[in-house]
């Protein structure tokens, strides 16, 4: 697992009498957790995206989508809230991917131990663990729209990395997106990445 800097468990242990402080520097490690998967298909360090730029692209996807109207059977701030926290999960089991052969039930494992981590003696965790769960479960209109738009925001990172020269192959991030993208606007969206991923010249 590739990280750019190692989580300040000291500086944790300070700020036990303060939950939502120390869950805010928790949830600001994402920042230095590489996106595996880039890393892996060869992108470089010094090009590859964040966790954390990773949540707030499919934040921000999840948001376009509903104001283009492409999302009208979701509650906007439910939809929102749950992709701000999707990846929660991931701060200390970190990135893992198919090509990392973790059973999905231990990978949920993984995660559900993260999470407890983050809400220890947080305000409002009952909120943000039914949240998740919500997410994983994948069940109902705002996890099918967070889901959705997690593969395509992957998908888009693609076209942009190959289009930048530092990733040769799209194909498998595009099939594992095609996956996962059933509803017809989101697939419009993913066909035209697609024709764009491709470096003119």
């Amino acid at each position: 697992m590739e990280w750019k800097t190692s989580l300040d468990e000291a500086f944790l242990e300070r700020l036990e009498e303060f939950p939502a402080l120390r869950a805010f520097y928790q949830v600001q490690h994402l920042k230095h957790l590489y996106r595996q998967g880039w890393l892996k298909a060869g992108v470089p360090k010094e090009r590859c995206e964040t966790v954390s730029d990773h949540i707030f692209g499919v934040t921000m996807l999840c948001w376009l989508l509903i104001e283009a109207e492409s999302a009208p059977q979701v509650n906007p701030e439910r939809a929102l809230r749950m992709a701000l926290i999707h990846e929660l999960g991931e701060i200390y089991a970190g990135d893992l991917t198919p090509s990392d052969a973790i059973p999905a039930e231990e990978k949920h494992a993984r995660e559900r131990q993260s999470l407890e981590r983050v809400l220890e003696n947080l305000p409002g965790a009952e909120d943000l663990r039914a949240l998740w769960e919500e997410f994983e479960a994948g069940a109902t209109p705002e996890a099918r729209l967070v889901h959705q738009a997690d593969r395509l925001e992957m998908a888009l990172q693609a076209v942009t990395y190959v289009r930048e020269g530092v990733l040769k192959d799209p194909s498998s991030f595009f099939r594992s997106a095609r996956q996962a993208v059933n509803d017809p606007a989101l697939q419009e969206w993913l066909e035209i990445a697609k024709n764009f991923g491709k470096k003119e010249g």
